[in-house]
């Protein structure tokens, strides 16, 4: 398993057509989206990165949007996706776009949005999946240079696993994009839908979505503090019992 950070220099794409099939890949994305904006409640919606820019979300329930991105032109503020120029616990939401796919760390980005998402806060991470017909293509030579396959594919269960360690507790997991887009639509949605069931695992995008949680999501209570409690009764009636007897 490859390290999750790298030294070695990444070109983010900050537009889905710098993307091999991007506009397909949006499209796939989109339609999952359009499913969630109207869940979604609060102030603040934060879209990081050019990919996340330039996905619609007027249907959202949270009417005020923060893109965030370097060169995209629908972006209302530039920043560092690795310091993000908000105070703790500022947006409801954020949306990451395949940003882990083009991060040299992705651990310190989810931290960095972990800071500035709120309590119960929910999290959209969209990507590519390396054990994938579309993912494999990136084994191919004159594929290794150009995007996506130039970026860094993780699994989505090793995504979940990241997002474990920072307490979030994942409500919903789709993967996408089982076969490469043909010239007929009709004919490429049938076919997703017919497979989408026996074959997703092998789907060539994923879509998570997780909520922020501030409690263990599996608590245990001590079995020590259930001793603690019981064992003073039981000596007290043990000890009235043979003063009876005695008397």
């Amino acid at each position: 398993m490859k390290p999750a950070r790298t030294i070695k220099s990444i070109d983010t794409p900050y537009s889905w057509s710098q993307l091999v099939q991007g506009e397909w890949a949006a499209q796939l994305l989109q339609a999952q989206l359009d499913e969630w904006w109207p869940r979604l409640f609060g102030y603040h919606l934060l879209k990081l990165g050019g990919l996340s820019c330039e996905l619609v979300s007027g249907h959202c329930n949270i009417r005020h949007q923060v893109c965030i991105d370097r060169d995209n032109s629908l972006r209302n503020l530039e920043a560092d996706p690795m310091a993000l120029p908000f105070l703790e616990k500022s947006f409801d939401a954020c949306v990451l776009a395949h940003q882990l796919d083009f991060c040299r760390d992705p651990h310190n980005l989810l931290r960095e949005v972990d800071r500035v998402l709120v309590d119960d806060g929910y999290l959209l991470i969209s990507g590519y999946n390396p054990l994938s017909l579309h993912g494999l293509r990136g084994l191919l030579p004159w594929n290794r240079k150009r995007a996506p396959w130039s970026g860094r594919m993780f699994m989505p269960m090793r995504v979940k696993d990241w997002l474990g360690v920072l307490n979030y507790e994942v409500v919903f997991h789709e993967n996408l994009a089982i076969l490469p887009p043909t010239r007929y639509p009709a004919f490429s949605a049938w076919a997703e839908s017919m497979l989408s069931g026996s074959l997703s695992g092998i789907g060539g995008m994923y879509l998570i979505v997780a909520r922020k949680r501030t409690f263990p999501l599996k608590p245990i209570k001590p079995s020590w503090k259930l001793r603690r409690q019981l064992t003073p009764i039981g000596v007290n009636c043990r000890t009235q019992v043979s003063e009876k007897q005695s008397g």
